[in-house]
């Protein structure tokens, strides 16, 4: 999937320094930048990552690569990224985006909602999967999420944004420690009840083929790397049996001094 920058919108806050842009299929998208401040790596990340979060069925915004022309960057003052000795533009050529959960003039969204309201989030169950999801990558930063709604709606939906940290962000390694890659707060774990509210996502990890697996990952430019085929296939090579350590990584965080599965039954 490729579409091409028309119109800088705004800077996304993060130490990534996105920027929010319209692209010319009419949509508006996330776009990551090579020389982000963070690693080139993470525009790689936010591709693979998302791919497969959306092969395991999780609300993730559908990852795109966005042509950025020098045009564009050159006649666009705020497509700057800030560095510790000064701004520099954004690179031109490929970048990584994410497609905006919603369009602006069909309804708001927010990074955050109060915990009273987290009642009205219409697939609050998701944030198992995503636990799962986090665990198996090695996400070392906390879980982020949009909640966004239609204009007339009630309810919101969560979508998990922001991948760039899976993997160790540009290390690709798994540090693993149970408070990385979880949210916040632990009222969005309130659905879970024991390990049933788990086995969907853990399912689906399991059963995804390593030939699907290798095919999400052939579809990463491999510039997002700089072209180090051998990191990124050990990477993945990586990757394939964690799935098999995921339960014991989400028993690592149910045990840790957050308590965080307040409804968890014993008996599950």
């Amino acid at each position: 999937m490729w579409v091409h920058a028309i119109q800088h919108v705004r800077r996304m806050r993060g130490g990534a320094q996105a920027h929010l842009m319209r692209c010319s299929d009419g949509n508006l998208y996330v776009v990551k930048f090579q020389n982000n401040p963070q690693h080139l790596r993470v525009l790689a990340n936010e591709m693979l990552a998302t791919r497969l979060a959306h092969e395991a069925c999780l609300p993730v915004p559908k990852a795109y690569v966005v042509e950025v022309s020098d045009w564009l960057i050159e006649h666009t003052p705020q497509l700057q990224i800030q560095l510790a000795q000064g701004s520099v533009p954004c690179q031109p050529g490929i970048q990584c985006g994410s497609r905006y959960v919603v369009n602006p003039v069909e309804g708001p969204v927010w990074d955050y909602i109060p915990m009273e309201l987290i009642g009205r989030v219409r697939n609050l169950e998701t944030f198992a999967g995503i636990l799962v999801f986090d665990k198996w990558t090695g996400n070392v930063d906390a879980r982020q999420a949009a909640f966004w709604k239609y204009a007339r709606e009630r309810k919101y939906t969560a979508a998990f944004i922001d991948q760039g940290h899976c993997f160790n962000g540009g290390e690709w390694t798994f540090p693993d420690n149970p408070l990385r890659g979880v949210y916040p707060r632990n009222e969005v774990y309130d659905c879970i009840l024991g390990w049933e509210s788990f086995e969907p996502w853990l399912r689906r990890i399991k059963e995804m083929s390593e030939s699907r697996i290798w095919e999400i990952a052939d579809s990463v430019p491999t510039q997002w790397y700089s072209n180090d085929a051998d990191s990124f296939r050990a990477l993945i090579s990586a990757l394939l049996p964690r799935r098999a350590c995921v339960r014991d990584l989400i028993q690592d965080f149910r045990g840790c001094v957050r308590r965080p599965f307040r409804r968890w039954l014993d008996a599950a």
